[in-house]
């Protein structure tokens, strides 16, 4: 079960109870295989490392706009079983515009164990930095995005 803790105009924040060990969380989050099964990105031959990009294409799974998007993530911090986190350019799916000399948010993700499983919380903040023209539609289209990821993990470890 997901629920919204907060938002404002510069940050998202997102949990959910996920009925699953914490080692098993931390692996489909820090596993690329695992984590673009569940997000809809390829990922295949790479590895989250600290300070490193991984890239790949999404998919449908991930973004309505399908291969056009590309997942363009510099991996910030890994504190094993406890905290994941990364920056990215949101909602970057025009693939006219240049987003590189934007400022990119920062998404971090910390595994809480509770009682019966893994509480994951996910913020992403720093959408105040992104260009005003496009700042709206970012927060709004990934805080429906962060939504529905929050329900693709549940059924991936919970159900697979």
């Amino acid at each position: 079960m997901s629920s919204t803790t907060a938002s404002s105009t510069d940050r998202i924040e997102r949990q959910i109870m996920l009925k699953a060990s914490k080692s098993r969380v931390w692996k489909a989050l820090t596993n690329t295989e695992e984590f673009g099964s569940w997000f809809g990105v390829e990922l295949t031959g790479q590895t989250f490392v600290p300070g490193q990009h991984v890239r790949g294409r999404m998919n449908s799974n991930g973004c309505d706009r399908g291969a056009d998007v590309q997942f363009d993530a510099l991996v910030v911090e890994m504190q094993t079983e406890r905290l994941f986190s990364y920056r990215w350019h949101p909602y970057s799916v025009d693939p006219a515009v240049d987003y590189s000399k934007e400022e990119r948010t920062l998404v971090v993700m910390e595994l809480i164990e509770v009682n019966g499983g893994t509480l994951l919380k996910v913020v992403e903040s720093g959408f105040d930095k992104v260009p005003a023209s496009r700042r709206v539609e970012a927060l709004k289209m990934h805080s429906g995005g962060w939504e529905a990821q929050l329900k693709n993990i549940e059924r991936y470890v919970d159900h697979g």
